[in-house]
């Protein structure tokens, strides 16, 4: 009995089991199931996950997956395998495999800087067929298309896809548009054309408008900005502003009433301290670049009355006849409008950074009542400020080899590096893209034309070749050995990390490439730094060895603009452009003779004189330098405004010689 009462409750107990059994044995074997596929949503997997399911999967899902594994392969910057993929995809697919092939298709030409192709490809997807996931990837794939160049479509790019993105990606979206508007040239302005149901795009139009006309009044631009606020409530950037337009309505003024002047009043460096320090005070009793000064008497000195007698275009010609005063008309400032000077009853005390220690100046100049310091002028001193601590706000006249980021620092040099970095835009703008520099051999030399080669590369261009020029003695032995060559060394750039393009939120980096752009031709351009004798030899020696067909355009910098050069030099140079401060451009002509009188026609002198009279204009806009992004004032020395780390730099009025004349270029 109680064996048979144990049988029976273990049969019991397997019964259910059993039954499973036969179930399952009655029902077809499967395989594992795969995760759901669609190929419109994010795909957050590596490459190798999607090709492994690609192997795996049905006919029927191959093409989801292997689009999927594109997408990855792009993402993870494999451009070959993802070309690969995306060639062998089948071609009976359906609509929405198709329309995501083809936003491959331009991400992938994206990745490999092929932008003009993107452009096309993306032109012709129809964005009512993609999801929001698929029109973040399109708009970004058009942002990155762009290049950063600002443009009616890439400013429509970033204001499309901004619904789109996560809240906190948002204000990087707001920063970059408005950074877009920007850019925006005077000609691009007066050529847009918007469609009437673009609310939000017109709002931008009409900040950028406020921000344009108020730019140069921090009070009136808080007043404005404000004012549109109000007027556009529903514009994204009305709820949350640029981080630029941020930190105006928090902008605070500095106060300027005693400026301390720290300059070395004894050793090598007095004379160009003297330049400064007469500079500052010009400009300090109200004399500005564009303000009239009465013309100082006649001088017996050909070269004094001539140095700065204008020609008929406003520029100057620095051996031209007196005669031509009469007919000269001021040339108007070429960009941002000068500032006006505070009143000139600042206290200003000067002290002689040659006697006692860098601390020791700072502390005496806070305990005196000092707002705010001008200099010091020798790189060795401005070098210590990082590591002298002051609450002082400092406009440093000389700027070290890695300029920090201080909240109460400027600096404001004339460095023939800055230079360089104004020559390299200049000639980009001029539509040159492939630059010979001739440089003097040595250290000099390899400054300039690495800074010449880092802001050539900002701009976009690739190669720009290098050639060193020796002594006038050695240049007038080239003469007759052959001349100038038209070819250089490649600058060598120090290691920057390789380009990268964004979609989708995820960054690519940029295939590897060491192959320069087609320039189409030879050197289309040099850029010359030459003192005035060397020129004399170089340019003629440029002309002889390049035929008219080949002949690149020619660029110098004001070091070969010196006083005392006759009409033979001037028409020997006809066509070189040459690059020098607005004051020796004729901007205003009495003031310019009186500065070169003042200097014995020393050049060199006279743009410290012009860097003194901009550094009290510095000084007096020293808050909106160090806090207003976008800033700019037209000075002496050039039109002045300053990077995040303020750091001054300048845009210099370019001349030309053309007919034994100086004329502004146009």
């Amino acid at each position: 009995m109680l064996s048979s009462t144990f049988i029976r409750t273990k049969a019991g107990r397997l019964l259910p089991v059993v039954l499973a059994a036969m179930l399952l044995a009655g029902c077809p074997s499967q395989a594992p199931q795969t995760p759901p596929i669609n190929i419109q949503d994010e795909a957050s997997a590596n490459s190798d996950y999607y090709l492994q399911q690609l192997q795996q999967s049905s006919d029927d899902n191959k093409a989801d997956w292997q689009l999927l594994a594109i997408r990855a392969l792009i993402r993870e910057g494999q451009l070959p395998q993802a070309a690969a993929q995306l060639n062998a995809l089948p071609q009976d697919m359906n609509n929405s495999q198709l329309v995501e092939r083809q936003l491959l298709l331009a991400e992938l030409q994206v990745g490999n800087k092929s932008y003009d192709a993107a452009r096309n490809s993306l032109s012709s997807i129809d964005s009512n067929a993609l999801s929001s996931n698929q029109l973040v990837r399109l708009y970004q794939a058009q942002i990155a298309a762009n290049q950063g160049q600002a443009s009616l479509p890439l400013i429509r790019a970033y204001i499309a896809q901004e619904p789109l993105l996560p809240v906190n990606a948002r204000q990087d979206n707001l920063d970059q548009t408005w950074k877009a508007l920007l850019g925006l040239k005077p000609a691009d302005m007066n050529s847009l054309v918007i469609n009437a149901d673009e609310n939000v795009l017109q709002g931008w139009l009409d900040l950028l408008r406020v921000y344009q006309e108020n730019k140069q009044d921090p009070e009136l631009l808080k007043a404005g900005i404000k004012d549109w606020q109000n007027r556009y409530p529903q514009n994204p950037a009305a709820k949350n502003l640029p981080s630029q337009l941020n930190q105006v309505l928090s902008f605070s003024q500095a106060s300027t009433s005693h400026i301390a002047l720290l300059l070395p009043l004894n050793g090598q460096a007095k004379v160009f301290a003297d330049a400064i320090q007469q500079g500052f005070a010009t400009a300090q009793s109200g004399i500005t670049l564009t303000a009239p000064v009465q013309p100082t008497p006649p001088t017996n000195d050909p070269d004094q009355s001539a140095a700065a007698a204008p020609n008929a275009n406003g520029a100057v010609s620095p051996s031209a006849p007196p005669a031509d005063i009469a007919q000269a008309q001021p040339a108007a400032p070429s960009a941002a409008p000068a500032m006006p000077t505070q009143p000139a009853n600042a206290q200003v005390k000067v002290y002689d950074t040659s006697g006692q220690p860098l601390s020791a100046l700072l502390a005496q100049a806070q305990q005196e009542g000092a707002t705010l310091v001008v200099g010091p002028l020798l790189k060795t001193d401005v070098e210590q400020l990082a590591s002298t601590p002051t609450t002082l706000n400092v406009l440093a006249l000389n700027q070290p080899e890695q300029p920090q980021d201080s909240p109460n620092i400027c600096y404001f040099a004339l460095s023939p590096e800055d230079e360089a970095r104004d020559a390299a835009r200049h000639i980009w703008a001029q539509q040159k893209r492939l630059p010979l520099l001739l440089i003097p051999r040595g250290a000099f030399g390899d400054r300039i034309a690495k800074a010449f080669a880092e802001e050539w590369q900002k701009q976009g261009g690739q190669t720009v070749l290098q050639q060193s020029i020796g002594s006038t003695t050695e240049l007038r032995q080239m003469v007759n050995s052959g001349g100038i060559r038209m070819s250089g060394t490649p600058v060598s750039v120090a290691a920057q990390a390789p380009q990268s393009v964004t979609i989708a939120g995820l960054t690519i980096p940029a295939p590897p490439s060491d192959i320069p752009a087609s320039t189409g031709g030879g050197v289309d351009a040099v850029y010359i730094v030459a003192t005035q004798d060397q020129l004399m030899l170089i340019k003629p020696m440029i002309d002889m060895t390049t035929n008219s067909r080949s002949k690149p355009a020619m660029f110098a910098s004001s070091r070969g603009y010196q006083a005392g050069a006759g009409p033979d030099f001037r028409l020997e140079m006809e066509g070189l452009q040459f690059s020098d401060i607005p004051l020796l451009a004729g901007v205003n002509p009495a003031l310019q003779q009186q500065a070169s009188a003042k200097f014995g026609n020393d050049y060199s002198l006279v743009r410290l004189y012009a860097m003194g009279m901009d550094a009290w204009t510095l000084a007096n806009h020293f808050a909106e330098m160090r806090q207003l992004p976008g800033f700019q004032v037209s000075g002496a020395s050039g039109v002045l405004s300053a990077s995040p780390n303020c750091v001054i730099s300048r845009k210099l009025t370019w001349l030309q010689y053309r007919r034994g004349s100086v004329v502004p270029v146009s």
